[in-house]
């Protein structure tokens, strides 16, 4: 797959050292998804049973340990990953994961 933009992920646990804790699950999480072959829902699902699969290509993972959630759109065509979002739980809640 390729992913869209790392630089995302890297801002999170850089701007703010309370999240540092999150640079190894998420570069864990894009090395894995750079290796997946995601044609569609089912195949992330195999790649990671915890992942929710949402509307439209959207799908919520946990991350380190479901202490944080990335949300990522997925252009199954094309095998192109964009990160949305990153962010605790209480961050998640405060956002419309169709619009952003």
């Amino acid at each position: 797959m390729r992913i869209i933009a790392i630089s995302t992920l890297k801002a999170f646990w850089e701007d703010k050292p309370a999240y540092a804790d999150a640079m190894e699950p998420a570069l864990a999480w894009y090395r894995r998804a750079l290796k997946a072959d995601w044609a569609a829902p089912a195949k992330v699902k195999q790649d990671f049973r915890n992942a929710s699969i949402l509307k439209d290509g959207r799908v919520v993972f946990n991350i380190a340990g479901n202490k944080y959630r990335l949300l990522v759109w997925i252009n199954y065509a094309y095998r192109v990953v964009y990160i949305r979002f990153i962010g605790t739980h209480a961050q998640y809640n405060k956002i419309d994961v169709q619009t952003i």
